[in-house]
């Protein structure tokens, strides 16, 4: 599988980043047959949360024996200081770990979020401190929505974050608002220098009505054809590498897609761009 320099960090990141929710809702034997599955195939940093289920708990075992293979990166989506510092510790202790390459402000959405983090007392402060402390190297922000891209650029006015994680597929790119706001801010990154994750790259749409099939929150792309295609057009952008998609069945596809990669041309980005009004967007303004 390629792999592409995450940013200022240097670490040479593969192209699919493991997001581990896709082990948080299952027993450990299945979680250790992701885990065997990901070795086989290289990938080499994991983005986890406390909020995904008991991802932590999965990982710890594999954490414990193989924690210099991996980039680890980590997140709160708590807004005060002392609950956040609080939050952090226990992650170290679920994974097994003594220390974070990369601790994340999670799921900042809006603007009045990120005024909760960067308030006095807020979560940022907590970040820091552990990077004192020597418990992460390095600090990021993620953002959900379609003011994701917004509000990022805005974090970056006030603080020099190492990365950046925000989504983006070919249904969001479609979309002239946020497809400005996201080109701004990938070259603000590139500029700065800062590692840049995208999320969501594999949703077809939001669930509606219908019975989730999956443990994603939303409908995921699930033949391998559309998810070879999708996953190159995310990866055609100017980003460091996209979040696997949050079910660990999807994963055999994903990582065969990746390693096929190739940069899709402008005519292809644009055939697949016109598709885009036959699905659902998954946000909405």
């Amino acid at each position: 599988m390629q792999r592409r320099r995450f940013g200022r960090t240097g670490h040479m990141s593969t192209i699919v980043i493991f997001g581990a929710f896709a082990v948080g809702q299952l027993p450990q034997k299945e979680a250790d047959a992701t885990m065997e599955l990901l070795m086989e195939h290289g990938v080499n940093h994991i983005d986890v949360a406390p909020s995904y289920h008991d991802a932590e708990l999965r990982l710890g075992p594999w954490l414990e024996k193989y924690r210099d293979h991996f980039f680890l990166g980590c997140k709160t989506q708590l807004r005060g200081c002392k609950e956040a510092r609080v939050e952090l510790h226990r992650s170290l202790e679920r994974l097994r770990v003594d220390r974070f390459d990369l601790y994340q402000l999670h799921a900042v959405t809006t603007m009045e979020e990120l005024e909760q983090c960067f308030a006095p007392g807020g979560s940022l402060e907590a970040i820091l401190e552990a990077r004192d402390e020597g418990l992460t190297t390095y600090v990021g922000i993620t953002s959900h929505g379609l003011e994701a891209p917004a509000v990022q650029l805005e974090a970056l006015k006030r603080f020099d974050f190492d990365s950046l994680l925000f989504p983006l597929n070919f249904k969001l790119w479609s979309d002239p608002a946020y497809r400005q706001d996201a080109t701004s801010l990938l070259q603000l990154a590139a500029e700065r220098d800062v590692g840049t994750m995208v999320i969501k790259s594999l949703a077809k749409g939001p669930w509606g009505d219908r019975e989730p099939r999956y443990h994603c929150w939303y409908e995921p792309f699930d033949d391998a054809e559309d998810i070879e295609r999708v996953l190159h057009f995310a990866l055609s952008q100017p980003v460091t590498g996209a979040i696997s998609a949050g079910d660990a069945r999807l994963l055999p596809m994903i990582l065969d897609a990746a390693e096929r990669f190739q940069p899709m041309d402008d005519a292809e980005q644009q055939a697949l761009l016109a598709r885009a009004d036959d699905f659902e967007p998954l946000f909405t303004w």
